[in-house]
């Protein structure tokens, strides 16, 4: 639910981000067409790992892996929001349809298959995690270009200290289902010094509007100092991972990480119609 609401938070900003005049019917097309193309992803995602999600205390109470739902229940409901997803999607522009129907791929088969083979899994699933704030802009405009473009980047290099924080605290629990999904592997310095790389290419891509290269996406002065700011904010907890190198530590980045998107959004979405 946590998951599926995040992202529909983050396709409505985009879509704010993007659009002259709201439509309320087509921002809650959006916000339904994303909520069902996340159930569909986490479904397939717990029939394909049901038998590695019932070793980890992280997932073992999931529907599928606990045995409450069977696998073809799960198929069906499955199948079903991923049809209702893309139809919904469709209804806005074939555009948001086509980037829906494109996330639900990779997330189902490639990142998830991916994850028991190699760190590189997260390279991937960032994909389809990036999409979302992107399409909003392409929702609302039926138009992919420059801006969007910078809002995936934006959502892309943002995810990796945000999951390698998760993969860090929840090591042990990934390790009982054969996951290992930090970038070299271990709970080590290497990790921790491309959290800080990772944060500071977020930081960098999350003011880049401030100086006219984005088309229409634009950030006044104040604004891109605030979003830097906030950027600070979580750069100080991932540097506090690599001199800690504690699971306390990556927690609180994760924690600190999910504020920071949610904050970013904000100030961008509050900028341009105050601006």
């Amino acid at each position: 639910m946590r998951l599926a609401l995040s992202v529909v938070f983050s396709s409505v900003a985009g879509y704010l981000l993007g659009v002259e005049t709201i439509d309320f019917k087509t921002l809650i097309l959006l916000a339904l067409g994303g909520y069902f193309m996340v159930g569909a992803s986490n479904a397939f995602n717990q029939i394909i790992e049901k038998d590695l999600d019932a070793l980890m205390d992280r997932t073992k109470n999931r529907p599928v892996p606990a045995g409450r739902m069977s696998v073809n229940t799960a198929f069906i409901i499955a199948s079903v929001f991923t049809l209702f997803g893309i139809i919904i999607l469709y209804t806005i522009n074939k555009q948001t349809a086509m980037f829906g129907a494109i996330s639900i791929f990779i997330y189902t088969c490639i990142y998830t298959p991916l994850k028991t083979k190699t760190p590189i899994s997260v390279f991937v699933g960032a994909i389809p995690g990036a999409i979302p704030f992107m399409l909003g802009w392409v929702a609302a405009t039926d138009d992919f270009g420059i801006e969007p473009g910078t809002l995936f980047a934006l959502q892309f290099f943002w995810q990796f200290p945000h999951f390698w924080a998760i993969g860090w605290f929840l090591y042990n629990d990934y390790k009982k289902g054969g996951f290992y999904m930090l970038p070299t592997g271990k709970q080590d310095k290497g990790t921790a010094v491309q959290v800080i790389m990772y944060t500071i290419w977020t930081i960098l891509v999350s003011i880049i509007p401030v100086f006219g290269f984005t088309g229409k996406l634009q950030l006044s002065i104040i604004s891109a100092i605030l979003v830097f700011l906030s950027g600070l904010w979580m750069l100080y907890y991932a540097i506090g991972l690599f001199k800690k190198m504690t699971e306390k530590a990556a927690r609180q980045l994760m924690l600190v990480s999910v504020s920071y998107i949610t904050l970013v959004q904000i100030i961008y979405v509050v900028d341009k119609f105050i601006r």
